[in-house]
């Protein structure tokens, strides 16, 4: 007999690995234990040789689907100690590498037996396995066991307790069981006489008659109203005071998608039905069905299917209501607030304000995680907004390094990140930290995720920018700071997430972000690498006048640059009225501003070069959500690119800055050459074409030049204009063939969600060099 301890380290809790473990055992005839360690699974296994070792093989090619193995350890002990059985034993914390599963959607079992009239689950709104369910959104402490998490509260029945304590059921040792005879339970908020099915049946009657509802899923509450109703969409517009942003849609199941959506790839539909669920962009059929509110002008619908139980069975309950098979499912919040998670929240922020009703339940949230969004770029993913069946999944440096950080994050879009050793584990969604409510929900997110991952930072690494709600909080933990220039941190967090480190030319382009010379940067190309950067060049200066509304405002930088581009004021004045860029009004307060340069600031914003064509094309004078008129001026080139427009246009040479060495793209001449074609009268989308296009040549014909001096091939794309895929091929294509190897973002976001991983990785390899 030979005594094995194997140490299995990875996404082993919260997924039935231990039950599978003392599964396979019995199967083999093995004795011994496996205990939950907190940072890795530990298993003491006696038996012949022979059967150990297939043993510790089946351990890596029979996991649990939801587990992910990252490394198995296996050392032979000399015991006299005979076990006679296998058992799961309690467990223990130690220190190491943690690993957390993310929430996962419901399994096909389970919703199985969810419908099935014979089961004892039979439409119990929170059933759950070992292969599914809640996991970081209820989780307290680690190790992952059920008296760590919200479950606590609720009792285990008979039924239930002998499920959990038997393994050969499929819910052995799962932490979230529960079912009909014991709680947690639904309910209507105001309304405590109305609960379980009644509370249910009430919910989707409200639905059916075209009422706003919230409801409390797995990490915060939605807003849900039926995504055919207009009415009903506009109301939700109005009351959420969102004119324009597309709104996500949850389906029934995938007939419905493919009825109304087109999948351009087969790894699509194997992201929309897999086990995390997010929403997936997806371009709409002709025939498009439902309310045209839902995202109004654009060509894609966010789209999701149910993933926790409650949001089967208002599709779907025996009550007589014939449901629509689409449902707006937007997060359950007032604009620039974080998610609702508690009662109290959605009482006070959404119920008469924004929703006519409540369903919600009794089982606490800990982390409020909002629903991930992504892309497509090729055949992967391209992550929009990482949070729920994502996080906190960690990245791995390909470099041996030692220590603790927390990366607080970007002003927008945030996310933090929490550092051990070569580890990075990035938060859910958080939001735009211009509320007081989001930077609590910041601040008590980020005093939980310290605790689960059990580190006590010594740097916090934070934006350069002096005056960020983010760099205020960091300032109070009392711990050195670390502070990071914006757009290298976008740059470093494509690397770390391609584990790249040798130097790279950077492409950060983005709306804002303050310069190591206290200047605004936003179009940026940097020599990068893990220990520094060099800003070799930039999208050329230009005046933006009229404060922060110039960022909402793209007509406002048109004028500007109309203005530097003319001879007289009266001539810019003339083509301003000409184009429809503004009112006669607007043009005189405007005009003050610049002939006074007041409240103006010099800028090389990639993002409000792109707002300001817009405006000129008459495609969106103004934003009423970020990227609106960059977005829109995307969807125009495609259709451009449709209508057999020449590609190959005049290279625009780059310009140099005597002072500095540093290269400009050329943005005035990129203007001018717009403004000539509505002169000329050539279409908008066109005229939006050729803008993508020239970019991308200048973009090119920069990144050749540097490789020239510097023999560095490899580029990074990173930054908020990066959601823009149609600009990412059209510089990739052109790279790729000049020889050179492109990095982009996959599951982490272009935006600023994924600052905090750039921002992780220069501070971590700071430290070690420290």
């Amino acid at each position: 007999m030979v005594l094995y301890r194997i140490r299995v380290f990875g996404i082993v809790q919260g997924v039935g690995f231990r039950p599978f473990i003392s599964r396979l055992a019995k199967e083999q005839n093995i004795f011994g234990t496996v205990c939950n360690k907190g940072s890795y699974v530990e298993i003491f296994a006696q038996g012949e040789k022979k059967i150990l070792d297939q043993f510790q093989q089946d351990i890596l090619d029979r996991a649990p689907e939801r587990s992910d193995i990252v490394n198995l350890e296996k050392v032979e002990r000399s015991s006299s100690h005979v076990f006679e059985s296998f058992d799961i034993i309690d467990s223990e914390k130690e220190t190491g590498a943690i690993f957390i599963s993310p929430d996962i959607a419901t399994c096909e079992t389970c919703r199985n037996e969810l419908f099935d009239l014979s089961n004892r689950r039979y439409l119990h709104p929170f059933i759950n396995c070992t292969a599914c369910g809640p996991r970081l959104t209820i989780l307290e402490s680690m190790p992952y066991d059920r008296e760590r998490t919200s479950m606590k509260d609720f009792p285990m029945c008979h039924a239930c307790h002998v499920e959990y304590t038997s393994p050969d059921t499929r819910r052995y040792d799962a932490q979230p069981i529960c079912c009909n005879a014991c709680e947690p339970e639904v309910y209507l908020v105001g309304e405590p006489c109305i609960r379980g099915a009644a509370a249910i049946t009430r919910a989707r009657k409200a639905i059916k008659n075209g009422s706003i509802i919230a409801i409390k899923g797995i990490g915060g509450f939605h807003l849900c109203c039926d995504a055919y109703d207009e009415i009903a969409v506009k109301r939700l517009r109005e009351r959420k005071s969102r004119p324009v942003k597309p709104f996500a849609v949850m389906m029934r199941n995938m007939d419905i998608v493919h009825n109304q959506c087109i999948f351009e790839h087969k790894k699509q539909e194997k992201i929309l039905t897999g086990h995390q669920k997010p929403i997936l962009l997806l371009r709409k059929k002709e025939h498009f069905q439902l309310a045209s509110s839902v995202a109004p002008g654009n060509p894609k619908i966010g789209v999701m299917l149910p993933y926790a139980p409650i949001q089967m069975l208002l599709f779907d309950y025996p009550d007589g209501i014939e449901m629509p098979d689409s449902l707006i499912m937007t997060s359950g919040n007032p604009s620039g607030a974080p998610i609702c998670h508690t009662d109290e929240e959605a009482s006070d922020m959404l119920l008469g304000k924004i929703c006519d009703l409540i369903l919600s339940n009794n089982r606490r949230i800990r982390l409020r995680a909002d629903d991930s969004v992504m892309d497509w770029l090729h055949d992967k993913p391209y992550m929009i907004r990482r949070s729920r069946g994502y996080t906190p999944l960690p990245f791995s440096l390909n470099q041996t390094l030692h220590g603790q950080v927390l990366a607080i994050g970007g002003e927008l879009k945030n996310t933090f990140a929490i550092v051990r050793d070569n580890l990075i584990y990035p938060s859910p969604y958080i939001g735009d930290m211009s509320d007081l409510r989001t930077l609590t929900a910041l601040k008590d997110s980020v005093l939980l995720f310290e605790s689960l991952f059990e580190c006590t930072p010594r740097l916090i690494a934070c934006d350069l920018h002096p005056r960020y709600n983010t760099t205020a909080y960091a300032k109070t933990l009392n711990t050195p700071l670390f502070p990071i220039q914006h757009h290298y941190a976008h740059i470093l967090s494509c690397m770390a997430e391609n584990q790249y480190s040798d130097p790279v030319i950077g492409i950060s382009f983005d709306g804002t972000g303050y310069g190591t010379d206290e200047t605004i940067w936003g179009g940026e190309i940097l020599q990068a690498d893990y220990h520094g950067f060099l800003r070799l060049g930039s999208i050329e200066p230009f005046w933006q006048f009229g404060g922060d509304a110039a960022a909402r405002e793209g007509w406002r930088v048109a004028v500007s640059m109309l203005y530097n581009l003319c001879a007289t004021a009266e001539e810019a004045r003339t083509y301003a009225k000409s184009l429809n860029l503004c009112s006669d009004q607007e043009w005189k307060t405007q005009s003050i501003l610049l002939e006074n340069n007041l409240n103006g600031i010099i800028s090389t914003s990639a993002g409000r070069l792109f707002d300001a064509i817009s405006a000129l094309l008459g495609i969106r004078r103004k934003s009423t959500f970020e990227g609106e008129a960059s977005m829109f001026l995307q969807f125009a080139a495609e259709e451009g690119e449709l209508m057999e427009a020449d590609s190959s246009l005049p290279l625009i040479p780059l310009k140099k800055e005597s002072k500095t060495g540093r290269f400009f793209l050329p943005t005035f001449e990129m203007f001018y050459a717009a403004l000539q074609e509505c002169i000329a009268g050539i279409d908008v989308r066109l005229s939006a074409y050729y803008f993508h296009i020239r970019l991308a040549d200048s973009i090119s014909n920069a990144c050749n030049q540097i490789k020239e001096k510097t023999g560095i091939c490899t580029v990074a794309l990173s930054g908020g204009v990066f959601q823009n895929l149609f600009l990412v091929r059209l510089i990739e294509s052109r790279l790729m063939s000049n020889g050179f190897h492109v990095l982009t973002h996959s599951l982490i976001p272009p935006n600023d969600g994924g600052l905090c991983l750039g921002q992780a990785t220069a501070a971590i390899v700071h430290l070690n060099e420290e």
